[in-house]
């Protein structure tokens, strides 16, 4: 019998995978070609939902659309980029099926807004007709976080527990706005302070009940807060104290 080099899942392990989840701005998503059976890998932009399932915007003149919508299991890879060997950063590859997101749907405004959030330049085509948002409802995972630390994950290790958060995604939008408009000097505290970011112009993009996103460019770091909110009415105090912190000084865990 053949020895299992995955390792049992833990929190370190999670927020790894989260991050990777929640900062990744394209990853390179694989579809079946029901036909010859063959793989078909491309390259895809990535944005999540509030629970953190993965988003995708695409064309229909796109070959890997019209595979998703003959075959929807498809899998998607998100990796770390830095310096050295590329084998030595974090990467995910999550096993999913494909789910059109149908423009006249609620859900669509919702999904449309945080994509653009993550990729603002999407502005320029997110409304032309052949584009259409994808969900990728997260069936598995597998995570690589470095040598010797492979780990076979389940959705619940991926995806934020939205119970009790119901009108969290309305609430969303107004804080985001908020602290972008209001408290800019805030937001760039939270990043280079908390996180570990160079100084920048820096903006939220993102909120969910976990933690933050935070972009300056083309950078995207993560924020995480010390527990999930487990109501709406949490965020604003989870906020504030991050920002205390942030002006206390205190050094990025």
């Amino acid at each position: 019998m053949s020895h299992d080099p995955t390792l049992p899942v833990d929190e370190e392990a999670r927020a790894t995978a989260k991050r990777l989840l929640r900062t990744s701005r394209s990853g390179a998503l694989a579809t079946v070609d029901p036909e010859g059976g063959f793989p078909f890998a491309s390259l895809v932009g990535v944005a999540t939902a509030c629970d953190g399932t993965p988003v995708l915007l695409t064309s229909q003149l796109s070959i890997h659309t019209r595979l998703m919508e003959r075959e929807p299991r498809c899998s998607l890879l998100l990796s770390d980029i830095g310096k050295g060997d590329p084998l030595a950063h974090p990467r995910l590859t999550i096993r999913a099926l494909a789910q059109r997101v149908e423009r006249m749907s609620a859900e669509h405004g919702a999904l449309r807004r945080r994509y653009l959030a993550h990729h603002p330049k999407a502005a320029l085509y997110v409304d032309f007709p052949d584009f259409s948002f994808w969900r990728l409802a997260v069936q598995g995972a597998s995570l690589n976080a470095g040598f010797g630390r492979a780990y076979r994950m389940e959705a619940a290790d991926l995806l934020t527990d939205l119970a009790g958060l119901e009108d969290f995604a309305d609430l969303e939008a107004e804080a985001v706005a908020h602290m972008n408009e209001d408290h800019a000097d805030t937001v760039a505290l939270y990043a280079e302070r908390l996180c570990g970011a160079r100084p920048g112009a820096w903006r939220l993009t993102g909120l969910d009940p976990e933690g933050a996103q935070l972009a300056c460019g083309d950078e995207v770091v993560r924020l995480s807060f010390p527990q999930r909110l487990s109501r709406s009415a949490e965020l604003r105090p989870a906020l504030v104290a991050l920002a205390r912190k942030a002006r206390g000084g205190e050094a990025p865990a």
